[in-house]
């Protein structure tokens, strides 16, 4: 009995499920061909937003670091023990301030017996001169005194050159590092005895991006401001690199600072401040039509009721628009909202259009 009942279950169930199965077929049928059903074709209702020329004016600003016009490290030429030294460090010195010497003893002997020498060899000379004109000596004896002179002279500016290889001088005006040898130590020209500065002209250093090359040219005057000082500096560029850097697609260039009165301390960030100049048919959108993406940047454009993607190189900002340097025209439409819900080829259409 209870095989029959469970039986009969199966197959009341089993005529329950053909029977709602050819319903929904019904259902479908009875549609025309013609009809789609009810959502197919509806659209996704956006705001737009339509590109017309914009008068702007480019301004950017770059970070910048104020460089040295001139810096080096300050070596010995010779190897020698330093018996004085002169170095007051931080103070300014001009150029050619003896800094330092080294000892020299042996080489002023050797030129003071030179001087001897030269003395004795002019004497001759004179003598030989004087009977060459009465025929007391022949033209070759009296060429070979000529030739003595000449050599010891030429020893005395040899050691010379010796002497003042000894002498440690600042190359140019600047301002003097920290010392770092004592009276007594043996250096030679791997030591390095301090560092200088030029410090009453500095070098600005930064990078322009790519998009804006075209508006670097030398003698152009950019301004700048340092965090230490509220105040604007001017500055002149000098030159720029041969090439813009593969790494951040910029161009790093040079301009020099004036800095008479040393208020500028190289070593400081700047902040540079660049005027691009007016243009009048530039494009600016609203920022929320620009959608981010990893390697590039989108906007919607709105194409007889279907969304196209467009990739977009931005330019400047301001507070609510960002500048379109390629990839839309004046007159597209770009859409503003909904963008997470519109795919490529979606169908829109405009509920609200602003200029």
């Amino acid at each position: 009995m209870k095989l029959k009942y469970w039986k009969l279950l199966a197959g009341i169930l089993f005529l329950f499920y053909i029977s709602s199965c050819s319903n929904k077929s019904n259902d479908q049928s009875d549609l025309p061909k013609n009809i789609k059903r009810p959502g197919a074709n509806a659209s996704l209702a956006v705001e737009g937003y339509v590109v017309t020329p914009s008068v702007l004016n480019s301004k950017i600003d770059v970070a910048g670091t104020l460089l040295p016009f001139e810096e080096t490290e300050i070596h010995p030429e010779v190897a020698g023990k330093v018996v004085m030294l002169s170095i007051k460090e931080g103070s300014v010195v001009k150029r050619g301030t003896l800094l330092a010497r080294l000892f020299d003893g042996d080489l002023r002997a050797q030129l003071h017996k030179l001087a001897v020498q030269l003395e004795v060899a002019d004497k001759t000379q004179a003598r030989q001169d004087e009977l060459l004109k009465i025929g007391g000596i022949s033209q070759a004896d009296y060429d070979l005194s000529v030739l003595s002179v000449s050599s010891i002279k030429a020893d005395m500016q040899v050691l010379q050159a010796s002497i003042d290889k000894t002498m440690i001088r600042a190359p140019f005006d600047g301002k003097i590092g920290f010392k770092n040898i004592s009276i007594g130590a043996y250096v030679t020209p791997a030591t390095i005895v301090t560092t200088i500065r030029q410090i009453n002209k500095l070098k600005l250093e930064f990078s322009v991006p790519e998009k804006y090359t075209s508006k670097i040219a030398l003698g152009r005057i950019v301004n700048f401001s340092t965090e230490s000082s509220g105040k604007k500096y001017d500055a002149k560029i000098v030159a720029t690199e041969s090439g813009i850097t593969e790494e951040n697609r910029s161009l790093k260039v040079h301009a020099v600072v004036e800095n008479v009165d040393n208020n500028i301390t190289s070593g400081s960030f700047a902040k540079v401040n660049f005027d691009m100049g007016d243009d009048n048919n530039a494009i600016m959108i609203p920022t929320e039509a620009i959608i981010p993406q990893a390697r590039d940047k989108k906007v919607i454009v709105y194409h007889n009721g279907v969304a196209g993607f467009n990739t977009v190189t931005t330019g400047v900002r301001d507070s609510a628009r960002v500048e379109i340097l390629k990839g839309i025209n004046i007159g597209d439409t770009v859409i503003t909202t909904g963008l997470l819900n519109i795919k490529p080829g979606s169908k829109i259409s405009i509920s609200s259009l602003k200029k």
